[in-house]
């Protein structure tokens, strides 16, 4: 399967958060059945880039997951949020490799605005297990706690 080359993966090709969504949208309308959409959230775990050793604290790990899940996030130019994010759990990581290429590289105020609505609109949420919906609530839960406290120390 060929894989979209994503602005997570190829930040000189960056669109906005919806647009993304809906590219993810149109991505998932094209699998015919949820092996298939497994099959392609697995793929897309596996092109996380490599999360550095060195983040694998307590501090970054994702209460709330069954799996194991470590997020990252970095301040870069012009006040954007950069995220690392790894997961021990091939699903897992795939739906977090979906969430870095909508909310990776923006801003404080376009995580803290995001309507996340791909989640529903490509079925994500009706077909995860209710620890896996916990975890990716976690995990979206996380990304704007960081969010909010770059935008706070921005402010100061």
């Amino acid at each position: 399967m060929l894989l979209h080359r994503s602005p997570h993966y190829y930040p000189s090709i960056m669109l906005s958060i919806n647009e993304t969504q809906n590219e993810i949208i149109e991505e998932f309308k094209g699998l015919s059945d949820w092996m298939d959409r497994y099959a392609y959230i697995i793929e897309l775990g596996n092109q996380l880039p490599p999360y550095p050793e060195n983040e694998k604290t307590p501090a970054n790990l994702i209460e709330g997951c069954q799996s194991r899940v470590w997020i990252a996030a970095h301040r870069k130019e012009y006040g954007r949020i950069h995220f690392d994010a790894d997961s021990d759990a091939l699903i897992v990581k795939g739906i977090v490799s979906l969430l870095m290429r909508v909310l990776n590289d923006r801003t404080p105020d376009e995580i803290l605005d995001s309507d996340l609505y791909f989640i529903d609109r490509i079925g994500l949420s009706e077909h995860l297990s209710p620890t896996r919906s916990n975890g990716l609530v976690a995990m979206v839960r996380q990304i704007r706690d960081y969010a909010r406290a770059f935008k706070a120390l921005s402010a100061n």
